[in-house]
């Protein structure tokens, strides 16, 4: 067994297109490699994806470790933890990150029971910090309904995971031409790890722009109730050319879809300018458009939290303060 102090990302890849969370945890693991003093890694699954690698180097992975089968052109869940437990029991790397999709979130506890570590779910942020004289991952996590920060160390056990929402850290800039190193994996996987299999994907259509590649993104909380529905925030939307998210409230109340909720539980997300409406600003919210570039907030409650979080606040009722703001903005754009 080798001991490393590298900082490995799991590089998720769909059809043979690479997640853009991946991308981002190599920005962050850059920083972290860096800080510990090992170098960067990117786990890269499936079947003819070895084209892929340049990709994952030229945004910063030192090293791409290529586990390669036809039986895995599908993501299998068995298999892939397997496969990736046994390259992690080899080499075991400091730090192991993977993004928290639908296929991440169901991966990482996999591979951190076969390994025998900790697992660290839906971080908002990581950063290294000294810990009697250790250079540990803080993985910072919302707690408390919402109202506090709490970092989650992993002191004894290694490595130390975490899973992290798309949008959190940014893509690093590509660099063409830079060198590194692919590592061919041949897993070692027996046929009972594939007694259940996946036949065939189905991808769903495409409908509006995904709010976290919009420059604009208007957000209803539960203080749109007293509009009666959702008409003026989409107006307010399509005169911005922006998208439209909200809070959970409002997607059980079926006014959203999931793929447009903000949040912990939703998506992370950066826009030019971000516009809350009549959403309270609890952390598990806020911490969803924490890198919006500017942030406008309208509530009634001059107390709420959302007002911590914006560049600029109007305290009203939404059935007063849309109508003349969408009205300006038309003159404004009309000019």
């Amino acid at each position: 067994m080798v001991m490393g102090r590298d900082t490995w990302v799991y590089a998720e890849q769909r059809g043979g297109r690479l997640a853009r969370v991946g991308l981002e945890l190599l920005s962050k693991g850059s920083e972290i490699s860096g800080e510990i003093g090992g170098r960067l890694a990117a786990v890269l699954v499936g079947s003819g994806v070895e084209p892929l690698a340049s990709e994952l180097i030229s945004h910063g992975a030192d090293t791409v470790y290529v586990i390669d089968d036809p039986r895995l052109r599908h993501y299998h869940n068995q298999a892939y933890a397997a496969a990736i437990a046994d390259l992690v029991a080899e080499h075991r790397p400091e730090v192991f990150l993977l993004g928290a999709t639908a296929i991440g979130e169901d991966l990482a506890p996999c591979i951190a029971a076969k390994v025998g570590t900790g697992l660290t779910a839906h971080c908002i942020d990581l950063r290294v910090e000294e810990r009697d004289g250790v250079a540990m991952l803080h993985q910072t996590v919302p707690g408390w309904g919402g109202g506090k920060r709490v970092d989650i160390v992993c002191p004894e056990q290694r490595p130390q995971m975490a899973t992290v929402k798309p949008g959190v850290f940014v893509v690093p800039q590509a660099k063409k031409g830079t060198a590194g190193r692919v590592v061919k994996v041949t897993p070692r996987l027996s046929e009972r790890l594939f007694r259940a299999r996946t036949v065939e994907i189905s991808d769903e259509a495409e409908g509006e722009m995904p709010i976290e590649e919009a420059e604009v993104v208007v957000a209803a909380g539960w203080g749109v109730n007293s509009l009666g529905g959702m008409d003026l925030v989409h107006e307010l939307a399509a005169v911005l050319e922006g998208a439209v998210a909200g809070t959970r409230p409002l997607l059980d109340k079926g006014w959203i879809t999931s793929d447009c909720m903000i949040g912990q539980s939703g998506k992370v997300i950066g826009p030019n300018l971000f516009i809350s409406l009549g959403a309270s600003g609890a952390m598990h919210f806020s911490t969803g458009f924490e890198r919006a570039k500017f942030v406008l907030a309208v509530d009634q409650n001059p107390q709420a939290p959302i007002f911590q979080a914006a560049d600029v606040g109007i305290v009203g009722d939404l059935r007063e303060v849309l109508p003349p703001l969408i009205h300006e903005l038309r003159k404004l754009r009309a000019n």
